[in-house]
C-alpha cells in the first residue's frame, strides 16, 4: 500500500541531509562536550556550529541559544524563568491567548496557583488576536505576554511584529512560541522586538527531542532544571550532541530553502482545498483563508465524525490529525476550535491537514477521491443533518 503521510505539524520525518550530519555524533564523536579533552572539545565545537546556524535562522546571537529538550521545555522555561526570578516584584500578571499550545496554557494554569494573574486573550473567527484588546489588558503588573507565531491547528499567523511593537512600548516581555512558524515565515528577533522564542527539531525535518530557546541576552531569567553547569548555568544536563547538530542543520535548511519550499507547498496547499470545495458540500476551512501557514490545511466536515473518517483514512493508507495530535484522544472538542467559536458538531467533524514539500498532484488527487468516498459514506448513516450544523464555504 502507498502511504500518504499529511500529519506534518504533528512531526515531520528526519532529512537525509540532517541524518548524515548527526550520524558522526551517535559513533566515533561521542564526547561529553563539558570534558576538556580532544573528544570533548569535537563536540563543544559541534554545539557551537549549531548555536550559530539557529541563530542565524532567527537574527539572534548565538550566545543567546540555549538547547532544550523540545518545545514544552522551551516554553516551561520562558513562563516559569522569568516568573521565578520576578517572584517577589509587584509584576504579576501574564497575558497570552486562548488558542496557545497546551505547554503554555497548562503552565499558566499552575502560575495561577502561584498567585499570577493570567489573562487569556480571545481570538477572532479567524484565529487573529486583538491588537487593540491586547492594548487594553497591559498594565503597570504585567510581566510578560506569550503569543504563538502561527496555530499548530488552524494555521493562522499571528501580526506577530504588531504585537511584539505594542508589548514592547509598554516595557513588558514578549515571547513567542515559533514551534511551527521556522522555515515557513522570516523571523528576525531583533527587528521585530522578540525577547523569548521557541523552536523545536521534529517540525521541521529535524529529530525528535531536541529544541531550543532563544534568550535575548538582556533578559534575566531562573533555570529550570539543576544540577549542572551547562548552557551557561542556566540549563542542567548533558546536552543532546547529536540531536543538537541535527536541529541546527534542520534550520539552516529550512531558512535555506524557505522561499522554494513555501511557494510549492502554498500551491499545493490551494489546489487541495480547491479539489475538496469543489468535489464535497458542506465543508468549512478553518483559520484566516490568506495569513495562514503555506502547508496547513484545516477543513470542518458538516455530518461527519472526524474519528471515523481519520480511521478510514488511515485503512487506505492516508495520515491526517483530529484537531491536534497532542490533545488526540479527547472527545472534547479543540480549545483551538472553541475559540473561533466553531459549533460542537462542524468541531467533531474537523480535521487537521499538514502536508510536507514531497507532496504531489498525484497524492493530492487520491486523498480527495477517497475523502469524496469516505465523506459521501458516512453521510449516508449520520444522524445529523446540514440545518443543524451552521455555515458552509460551499454547498
Amino acid at each position: 500500500m502507498n502511504r500518504i503521510y499529511l500529519d506534518n505539524a504533528a512531526s515531520t520525518s528526519v532529512s537525509n541531509e540532517v541524518l548524515n550530519e548527526m550520524l558522526p555524533y551517535f559513533t566515533n564523536m561521542f564526547g561529553n562536550p563539558s570534558s576538556l579533552h580532544y573528544f570533548g572539545r569535537t563536540t563543544n565545537e559541534a554545539l557551537d556550529v549549531s548555536r550559530d546556524r539557529i541563530a542565524k535562522a532567527i537574527g539572534a546571537k548565538p550566545n543567546e541559544i540555549y538547547f532544550t529538550s523540545g518545545a514544552t521545555e522551551s516554553n516551561n522555561w520562558a513562563l516559569l524563568g522569568i516568573a521565578e526570578k520576578f517572584q517577589n516584584s509587584d509584576k504579576k500578571h501574564i497575558i497570552t491567548s486562548q488558542i496557545e499550545h497546551p505547554s503554555i496554557l497548562e503552565t499558566c494554569k499552575y502560575l495561577e496557583t502561584k498567585g499570577f494573574k493570567v489573562t487569556y486573550l480571545p481570538v477572532d473567527s479567524d484565529g487573529l488576536v486583538s491588537i487593540a484588546e491586547l492594548l487594553h489588558q497591559l498594565n503597570s503588573n504585567t510581566l510578560l505576554v506569550s503569543i504563538m507565531t502561527a496555530n499548530n491547528e488552524i494555521g493562522t499567523i499571528q501580526n506577530l511584529k504588531a504585537i511584539a511593537k505594542t508589548v514592547k512600548e509598554k516595557g513588558v516581555l514578549f515571547h513567542t512560541d515559533a514551534t511551527q512558524a521556522i522555515g515557513a515565515i522570516n523571523i528576525d528577533v531583533k527587528e521585530m522586538g522578540i525577547d523569548m522564542l521557541t523552536l523545536s527539531g521534529h517540525k521541521i525535518n529535524g529529530p525528535k527531542g531536541i529544541g531550543a530557546l532563544y534568550i535575548a541576552n538582556d533578559v534575566e531569567i531562573a533555570p529550570l532544571l539543576h544540577g549542572g553547569h551547562q548552557e551557561r548555568n542556566l540549563r542542567a544536563g548533558t546536552v543532546n550532541v547529536a540531536g543538537a547538530v541535527g536541529l541546527g542543520k534542520a534550520c539552516e535548511i529550512a531558512c535555506r530553502d524557505i522561499i522554494i519550499n513555501s511557494q510549492k507547498l502554498r500551491r499545493m496547499r490551494d489546489y487541495f482545498v480547491e479539489q475538496v470545495m469543489n468535489k464535497i458540500p458542506y465543508v468549512k476551512l478553518n483559520g484566516h483563508k490568506f495569513q495562514r501557514l503555506p502547508n496547513s490545511i484545516s477543513l470542518s466536515f458538516g455530518m461527519v465524525e472526524a474519528e471515523a473518517l481519520m480511521m478510514m483514512l488511515d485503512l487506505q493508507g492516508i495520515a491526517v490529525s483530529v484537531g491536534s495530535s497532542c490533545s488526540s484522544g479527547s472527545v472534547e472538542p479543540s480549545h483551538v476550535l472553541k475559540a473561533i467559536k466553531l459549533s460542537p458538531e462542524l468541531a467533531a467533524g474537523t480535521i487537521r491537514i499538514t502536508i510536507s514539500k514531497n507532496i504531489t498532484k498525484e497524492d493530492i488527487d487520491f486523498v480527495v477521491e477517497k475523502l469524496e468516498e469516505i465523506v459521501k459514506k458516512l453521510r449516508a448513516i449520520s444522524p445529523l443533518t446540514k440545518s443543524s450544523i451552521g455555515e458552509f464555504d460551499n454547498v
